[in-house]
């Protein structure tokens, strides 16, 4: 089978429609001109009216672990703490570690949802901010936000950040109700678009706090990056044909209405759980379960063999990835993937199945 026809039903990069690929072929344009500034200009209000927030959302080239890195450069001084059920939230402890913040660590059992009890006691006066996942790529949880901010703001109302890379666009959020001081998301997840532009929303609070806080660096300087954002401009040179993509989509979004896109979402998540009762099951707790990633339990499928003839079928889903690589395979159901699409690919793998018997 021919890599080029071959249909990703992967975590990410997902797979990307022909003419959203195709938008990107527009003549290039200079990031300084006026012709830039209706784009980037248009791309934020799209944004902000399909997320429904007031909050500045900042974009550069890169991928989301750029932001993960400029939160904690941009609000934390010394303290923070970070929570972690799985291999991204382990991530982003490193990051704060890396970057010389005395990180307190809170780590929940992999397949389970980060709770609030979890973090009772966790939350000194010494923590400037709190980092966690929203929806831990790794093992298919989605922690509750409306749950984790109101018992985060209790406990001496640090800043509150948010891994939303794989649950903005897909899952509801609630971005308004909740507003976390970061949410940082990327662009090749559940927008459906190649890699290649991060993005962070940021509230007035986090704004403020990053007027005191030294050494943010230079290229998500967050002080800086709004100076020019406020005039629809980039700090630096942009993926302006990655931009040409992004709204391009966010038109699309726009026209299939977030409810709508939520509902298929979830819709192509309950596909896939039931399906994987006739296997060995998801790897997250019920109730927690991602609408945009399916975990699900190896058992003794051989997933190598077992991938390999899917391939030449033309379908590729995802391997498990850190702690339960070994134990399970996910597929990513997202972006513009569609219910009939996911039948489709379930039953390919049905008869996958049955030839590796």
């Amino acid at each position: 089978m021919n890599i080029l026809s071959r249909k990703l039903f992967t975590v990410g990069p997902v797979n990307v429609e022909p003419e959203v690929l195709n938008a990107m072929t527009k003549p290039m344009i200079t990031h300084r001109s006026k012709e830039y500034k209706v784009l980037h200009g248009s791309i934020l209000e799209k944004f902000r009216k399909l997320l429904d927030t007031d909050m500045d959302i900042f974009m550069v080239g890169g991928s989301a672990s750029v932001f993960l890195e400029g939160a904690i450069r941009n609000g934390v001084k010394s303290n923070v703490l970070g929570l972690t059920n799985g291999s991204f939230g382990d991530r982003w402890i490193e990051i704060s570690k890396l970057n010389g913040k005395n990180v307190k660590e809170v780590r929940v059992p992999w397949g389970k949802a980060i709770r609030p009890e979890h973090i009772e006691n966790a939350i000194d006066e010494k923590i400037e901010a709190v980092h966690f996942v929203s929806n831990e790529s790794s093992t298919g949880v989605l922690s509750s936000l409306p749950d984790l901010t109101e018992k985060i703001r209790e406990r001496n109302d640090p800043l509150i950040f948010v891994d939303g890379v794989t649950s903005v666009a897909g899952t509801n959020l609630h971005i308004k109700k909740n507003e976390p001081d970061a949410l940082i998301f990327g662009s090749q997840k559940a927008l459906a678009l190649p890699p290649g532009l991060a993005f962070i929303a940021v509230s007035e609070k986090l704004m403020k706090k990053a007027k005191e806080v030294e050494n943010r660096g230079f290229y998500t300087d967050l002080i800086k990056l709004k100076k020019n954002n406020d005039e629809n401009y980039a700090l630096t040179t942009p993926p302006v044909s990655m931009m040409y993509a992004l709204e391009f989509q966010l038109e699309r979004m726009v026209s299939e209405g977030m409810d709508a896109r939520y509902r298929r979402h979830k819709e192509m998540a309950e596909l896939v759980r039931k399906w994987s009762k006739g296997l060995n099951g998801m790897l997250p707790e019920e109730g927690y379960m991602s609408d945009t990633i399916g975990v699900i339990n190896r058992g003794g499928l051989d997933f190598d063999k077992f991938h390999s003839i899917l391939k030449t079928k033309g379908y590729e889903i995802s391997n498990g990835y850190g702690e339960v690589k070994q134990q399970t395979f996910r597929i990513g159901h997202m972006g513009d993937l569609t219910p009939k699409r996911i039948k489709e690919l379930l039953k390919v793998m049905d008869e996958t199945l049955e030839e590796c018997k």
